[in-house]
């Protein structure tokens, strides 16, 4: 699989878009406000710049992407009127890999400046937003450009699929049943990338500039338990249940693994010390239900504009199916797809009747050394 060609979400706007299946990423983000909001208050008051670089790496698109923006840019606003400072200029990266759908983002730019200008007693400062594909395993912006760095439910993203895992049976993920080699390998993997994203963003960010990054993670350290697999699981149970129905191959399934790695709060530290570029200044874990309508009315914005359809395997298989339907796509074909989603939709409903589901996040808010 070349994870830089088929790791996307799915665009446009339809039934099975990311931009109308992005729930539980909108409750995260929302969780984590505060956090945010600490970090961007402290920089601001420390340095006071005139121009503010803030970029968000793994933007994704719909409906989510500019509402971390808009939020840093409200707060920053709220400081000048309390400090009365003249409102600093803003510029906004947003990055994703190549597939994403920038032309969704890119549309709605007008109307969410509009909207910003009128939500913002006095308005804002001049606002420029630019689109930054690519990879955020590499360098993507030049030396001490940026101020703020944001990702959200991004990092948990391998770079490519661990090497020697094939031997993984009947697992598209960790799981229960992975032996120890598959599990040092996609371990190994993790270190490697975030290790490689450390770096690269200590070259790009200005001394005393701030990250918020937010992991699907675990709260377990053990990489196999239910914390950070479970979901993948039972998506492996629907296709090994085609498997023994003839409907797709044995093979197939085994020589799919997803490139991903859900770490521990203990994990994502260690890796910060080790790089040493960065200060923690917090570290947190948080957890919503798999169901995100589950207390939707607790969104602190725009809940209204999803509508629950149908029972929580289905909202569950939706979310799901907005970010691995590319994978399984490349790797399967079309054909096999809404099979897949429909028998992974009743697993999914089965197991939610009968135990609490949730995925854990890890939130770290990191500063730049001097």
């Amino acid at each position: 699989m070349e994870v830089a060609q088929v790791l996307h979400m799915n665009g446009g706007v339809g039934d099975a878009s990311y931009a109308n299946n992005s729930l539980v990423q909108q409750k995260v983000i929302s969780l984590t406000k505060p956090i945010r909001e600490e970090a961007i208050t402290s920089l601001y008051c420390s340095t006071l710049s005139r121009s503010l670089a803030i970029a968000d790496l793994g933007c994704s698109s719909g409906p989510n992407t500019l509402f971390v923006a808009s939020e840093l840019i409200k707060t920053v606003e709220k400081l000048c009127r309390k400090l009365n400072h003249k409102s600093p200029e803003y510029r906004v990266f947003l990055n994703d890999l190549p597939g994403n759908d920038f032309n969704n983002i890119f549309k709605s730019l007008d109307s969410f400046k509009k909207k910003l200008q009128t939500e913002v007693a006095g308005g804002i400062g001049p606002c420029y937003f630019s689109g930054v594909p690519g990879s955020f395993y590499g360098r993507a912006f030049p030396n001490q450009s940026l101020h703020f760095v944001h990702s959200s439910y991004s990092l948990q993203w391998l770079s490519k699929v661990p090497e020697g895992v094939e031997n993984n049976k009947g697992n598209i993920y960790l799981g229960r049943t992975s032996p120890s080699n598959v599990v040092r390998a996609y371990y190994d993997q993790f270190q490697r990338d975030f290790s490689v994203f450390l770096k690269c963003r200590a070259e790009e960010l200005v001394q005393g500039g701030r990250m918020v990054l937010t992991f699907l993670g675990r709260r377990n350290e053990d990489p196999c338990s239910k914390d950070g697999c479970y979901i993948w699981e039972l998506m492996a149970t629907a296709l090994n249940d085609m498997v023994s129905q003839g409907i797709i191959k044995e093979e197939e399934v085994d020589s799919f693994n997803i490139p991903q790695y859900t770490p521990s709060p203990s994990e994502v530290k260690l890796e910060v010390l080790k790089e040493g570029s960065f200060a923690i200044n917090r570290l947190e874990v948080s957890e919503v239900n798999w169901n995100a309508f589950d207390d939707w009315n607790a969104l602190d914005f725009e809940s209204e504009r999803f509508e629950s359809i149908g029972d929580g395997g289905y909202n569950v298989a939706q979310c799901m199916r907005a970010v691995a339907e590319p994978m399984l796509v490349s790797h399967f074909g079309e054909d096999i797809i809404e099979e897949v989603f429909s028998r992974y939709q009743q697993i999914l409903a089965d197991r939610m009747s009968k135990e609490k589901t949730q995925f854990f996040n890890v939130t770290v808010l990191l500063s730049r050394k001097d």
